[in-house]
C-alpha cells in the first residue's frame, strides 16, 4: 500500500537524501543545543541539534541560525525533520520563541501527512523540546523561563507503559491530551505506542486504561470463552493452524499494513511459523524487530508460547 504523501513531503525527502544544497540531514560541531527522540531499535530515531546567535547581554534573545539532524526512519520522519530546520531558519526565533512549534505545524508545513505517520511529527517537536532544553542548562537559563515545568521533564522517566517504544506513561498522558487523542488507534498513529507488539493497548495500566482514566471509563464487554475443544493442550495440528492464521489475519496484518507492509504464511510445521513479510515491511530495516516482536510475539500471547516465526 503506497503512502499518499504530498509533493511537498516527497521533495523534501528527496532533496535531503541526495544531499542537495539547502537541506539540512547532518551535524553541527559543537552545537548550542542538541536533543534526541525515538529509538533506533524501534525503527524511528531522530538526533536534533541547533547553532544560535548569542546575544551578549541576555540569553534568552539568542536567535536560532543553524538547524541539522540525524533521521533514521522513513519518508515521513526525514521529511519532518527537514521541515522544522527550514521553519526555524526562515523564522530565525529565540529558541523559547522556537518552543511554540507543534507538531500540526510540521504537519501544515508539510501541507499534510497520513494518518499512521503523524508520529514522525510528533519526534520532532519532542527532540526540539530537548534541544532547547540542552541549550538553556548551557546557557544558564532557568528551565521554568521556558514554560515546560520542570517536574514534567523528570516525570517523563516514569513507568513504561510501551515496552517495545519504551514509552512511559506520564509522556504518554502529556500527548494523550496535547493532541486530544482519544482512541488506540490515534494513540499509536501519534506517538507509535501499541504498534509493535500491542501487548500494552488492553493490559491493565495499557493504553486503554490511560483513555479511560483521562476522558472516561467505557464500558468493555467481556470477550466470548473459547470452546474447550480450543484448548491449547488438545489442540489438533489442523487446529492449531487455523488459530494462528485467525491471529495473522486479525490482529497482525492489520498492525503491518498501517505501516504499509503486509505477511504471507508460507508454511507451519510443528511450533515453526514460516513468513515471508510484503510491501514496505520487506525492505524495512527493522524487519527483524518487526518479525520478532509484532508476529511472533503476538502469536506466542494469543496462541501459544512455544511458537517460534522463522523469516523466509
Amino acid at each position: 500500500m503506497p503512502w499518499d504523501y504530498s509533493e511537498k513531503v516527497k521533495r523534501l525527502f528527496f532533496d535531503a537524501v541526495a544531499g542537495k544544497a539547502g537541506t539540512h540531514l547532518g551535524e553541527i560541531p559543537e552545537p548550542d543545543g542538541i536533543g534526541r527522540h525515538g529509538s533506533i531499535a524501534c525503527g524511528d530515531a531522530m538526533e536534533f541539534m541547533f547553532r544560535v546567535e548569542k546575544d551578549q547581554n541576555d540569553p534568552r534573545k539568542d536567535r536560532i541560525v543553524e538547524a541539522r539532524y540525524k533521521t533514521f526512519g522513513c519518508t515521513s520522519a526525514i521529511a519532518s525533520s527537514e521541515a522544522l530546520c527550514r521553519m526555524l531558519e526562515e523564522k530565525r526565533p529565540t529558541p523559547i520563541e522556537a518552543l511554540g512549534i507543534k507538531n500540526a505545524d510540521i504537519v501544515d508545513y508539510l501541507e499534510g501527512l497520513p494518518q499512521q505517520k503523524l508520529h514522525c511529527s510528533v519526534m520532532g517537536a519532542e527532540a526540539l523540546q530537548a534541544a532547547v532544553v540542552d541549550w538553556a542548562r548551557k546557557r544558564g537559563v532557568p528551565i521554568e523561563d521556558l514554560g515546560i515545568d520542570p517536574v514534567q521533564l523528570e516525570e517523563d522517566e516514569g513507568r513504561i507503559v510501551c515496552r517495545c517504544f519504551n514509552l512511559t506513561e506520564p509522556y504518554l498522558r502529556r500527548k494523550i491530551k496535547e493532541l486530544n487523542l482519544r482512541t488506540i488507534a490515534e494513540v499509536t498513529a501519534a506517538t507509535k505506542a501499541g504498534g509493535a507488539c500491542g501487548s500494552c493497548q488492553n493490559e491493565p495500566g495499557g493504553i486503554q486504561d490511560l483513555l479511560d482514566d483521562i476522558w472516561g471509563v467505557r464500558h468493555v464487554p467481556e470477550p466470548p470463552r473459547q470452546p474447550e475443544t480450543l484448548k491449547k493442550a488438545q489442540r489438533t495440528p489442523y487446529q492449531l493452524a487455523k488459530e494462528i492464521e485467525r491471529v495473522i489475519e486479525q490482529v497482525v496484518r492489520p498492525r503491518l499494513e498501517a505501516e504499509g507492509g503486509d505477511i504471507e504464511i508460507v508454511d507451519i510445521r510443528d511450533s515453526k511459523v514460516f513468513c515471508k513479510l510484503k510491501g514496505t515491511c520487506a525492505s524495512c530495516a527493522g524487519a527483524g524487530q518487526t518479525l520478532r516482536l509484532v508476529v511472533e510475539d503476538t502469536l506466542r500471547e494469543a496462541v501459544d508460547a512455544q511458537l517460534r516465526v522463522i523469516e523466509v
